[in-house]
């Protein structure tokens, strides 16, 4: 498959749209990215900068009452499963490979919710410190969020290559980490 660079910033375009007209959100939220699709940077790349996309998973149980959060190693906080975006993928496939990898769970599939709506459920920029080891600056993550569900009772296989452990948490758990995230789930009742 043939991956288009313009393309690929024309469907991030229209998902900061939708999204922002969902949600109610103003399309200053996400002016860096916004600039660099209209100069036509390269958002798909992990090597531009001052930002590029990246994907993760908001992996809820059967129940939504806990979500699957994991050490994140280079951070040294529990987030959501995530990493850098690889074309040609959906971005949806992206988050589910990075959950899948993160974590080592299998069954686990997209929430209806993006099937009906074609949206992810947060889209959040935020900075990330330079990593000289890996010559790379301050810079920014653009990431597009999806809900996936969990079935049954697959157990946890941490690749510790990328993290130090996962684990179940109280739903609570991810106002501190996601707010937004966690608000439209429950606003939308995905979560519980």
């Amino acid at each position: 498959m043939r991956f288009d660079p313009a393309a690929f910033r024309q469907q991030v375009l229209a998902l900061l749209d939708g999204h922002a007209a969902l949600f109610g959100r103003p399309a200053a939220d996400h002016a860096l990215l916004r600039r660099q699709i209209a100069q036509g940077q390269d958002i798909h790349s992990r090597s531009t900068f001052p930002g590029h996309v990246t994907t993760s998973a908001f992996v809820l149980d059967g129940t939504g009452r806990h979500v699957l959060l994991v050490a994140h190693r280079a951070l040294g906080r529990w987030l959501q499963p995530g990493g850098h975006y690889e074309p040609p993928e959906t971005l949806d496939a992206s988050a589910l490979r990075e959950a899948a990898e993160e974590t080592g769970l299998t069954g686990i599939a997209l929430d209806p919710w993006h099937s009906l709506t074609r949206l992810p459920i947060d889209i959040d920029s935020h900075r990330i410190p330079a990593r000289p080891e890996r010559n790379e600056p301050e810079h920014w993550h653009h990431d597009i969020r999806y809900v996936l569900r969990a079935g049954g009772d697959a157990p946890l296989r941490p690749d510790t290559s990328e993290v130090d452990g996962a684990a179940w948490r109280p739903f609570a758990a991810l106002y501190d980490i996601a707010p937004r995230a966690a608000a439209h789930m429950q606003a939308l009742g995905i979560a519980a």
